[in-house]
């Protein structure tokens, strides 16, 4: 199996940050063009926290550098270590559609339990990932 199938999973993760990314942008200069919040207003995260209300995306930005992260060197370790085949493969998709459901819930409607299920189930798919990984490498 060509090994940069692997990489494919991560493209489409930094995909889904760029998404985010720009949707805080859209969130954040709109209601500060419609509160008429100076930029220097909001310059320290106490500050923002206090006059920017809705900090859905930013928060979602900010959970897509802490798992994502082990994610990320997983892919390499899969990569390097010979270990792409169909499990981390899927494994790797089930963590980005997983981390897509996460985003989409937190970003619009924000129910937490939906939000926890879906972070959960993502979880368990990146452990299961490495769990591959580790089994793979032990074989070899």
């Amino acid at each position: 199996m060509d090994a940069r199938l692997i990489f494919m999973p991560a493209v489409a993760m930094v995909a889904l940050t760029f998404v985010v990314w720009w949707r805080m942008y859209v969130v954040r200069i709109g209601q500060m063009k419609r509160e008429r919040i100076h930029p220097q207003a909001v310059a320290t995260s106490a500050q923002s926290s206090a006059r920017l209300t809705d900090s859905c995306a930013a928060d979602n930005f900010r959970n897509l550098f802490e798992l994502p992260v082990l994610f990320y060197v997983a892919l390499v370790v899969a990569a390097i270590t010979g270990q792409v085949n169909a499990t981390t493969i899927a494994l790797a998709w089930a963590f980005v559609l997983l981390r897509i459901v996460h985003s989409a819930i937190h970003c619009t409607y924000n129910e937490v339990m939906h939000r926890f299920y879906a972070y959960v189930a993502g979880g368990m798919a990146l452990w299961l990932l490495w769990g591959a990984i580790a089994v793979g490498w032990w074989r070899t």
